[in-house]
């Protein structure tokens, strides 16, 4: 036995004794169950290489074990299916740099969610002149620092002063 698998096999059983051995369910595994997992691993190379790249045995020498199953995904229909849903919505990502989708780039492209659709535009007009007033607008897009951020001297801090009056007024009572 070489040292690399012995180390292997002594990380894996120095694992599983200082766990508490638990199934995917929360029932705790009998011994027998732990050392049939533990054979099994070893057969498939499901096992840690002992080294620092946190690869399985099986994925440092794949041809030293036998090509794992893959389950089945979705059929070519539904993967169709689901691209053009991603289109329709724009919920697909816009390039690589940003990450960004592209109905959060091009919103006025795309049909808006439930979750964008709550405020009027009465109050998002009210929001905005609430944000300018207050500095809370990003103009660094590279830093995302807001002009509050930027220009504290200009903007009254408006959280430490309700702070402070609210819990004066509480304590009076």
């Amino acid at each position: 036995m070489n040292r690399t698998t012995f180390s292997a096999i002594a990380l894996a059983l120095a694992t599983l004794a200082a766990v508490p051995a638990q199934a995917a369910d929360g029932v705790a595994l009998t011994r027998e169950q732990v050392r049939a997992e533990l054979a099994q691993a070893k057969l498939t190379g499901d096992i840690s290489a002992n080294d620092d790249s946190g690869l399985k045995l099986n994925q440092v020498y794949p041809t030293r074990y036998a090509p794992q199953a893959v389950g089945h995904g979705a059929t070519r229909d539904e993967v169709r299916a689901e691209l053009a849903e991603a289109k329709r919505t724009g919920n697909i990502v816009a390039d690589s740099e940003s990450g960004q989708k592209l109905n959060e780039l091009f919103p006025a492209r795309y049909p808006q969610t439930a979750a964008a659709q709550g405020l009027t535009r009465e109050q998002v007009r009210a929001d905005l002149a609430e944000a300018k007033r207050d500095g809370d607008i990003v103009v660094d897009a590279e830093s995302g620092q807001k002009l509050n951020e930027l220009f504290p001297g200009r903007y009254a801090k408006k959280a430490t002063v309700m702070a402070g009056a609210v819990s004066g007024a509480t304590r009076s009572n």
